[in-house]
């Protein structure tokens, strides 16, 4: 199951993960996005200290907006990633084109 909270804090969206982003329920996070795409946003922190799992089709939905983001200068960020989520965004190399930060500090701070 995957619950989702947007929030704002200092002039960037934050999108909340709870749960497990999954084949089943990935598109819940891309409408998210492309929510705050459609809202103007330059600035988007994903938290994921409360996700528990991502799929493949989970990383596939952030890894379908880096060239868009890029040509339309929207800066995302993620942060507090489990060990384990970490681990799978490392080992797909996702860690090299999405800046991954320890906490919400380290990434207000870049």
């Amino acid at each position: 199951m995957l619950r989702l909270e947007k929030t704002k804090e200092n002039r960037s969206d934050i999108l909340s993960l709870f749960g497990e982003v999954d084949a089943s329920n990935s598109v819940i996070l891309d409408e998210a996005i492309q929510e705050l795409v459609a809202s103007g946003t330059k600035s988007l922190i994903i938290d994921g200290k409360n996700l528990e799992y991502i799929s493949s089709a989970g990383l596939g939905v952030f890894m379908s907006y880096l060239e868009d983001f890029q040509d339309q200068e929207i800066s995302m960020k993620i942060c507090e990633l489990t060990p384990r989520v970490f681990e799978v965004f490392r080992i797909l190399g996702l860690d090299q084109l999405i800046p991954i930060y320890p906490d919400r500090a380290a990434a207000f701070a870049e």
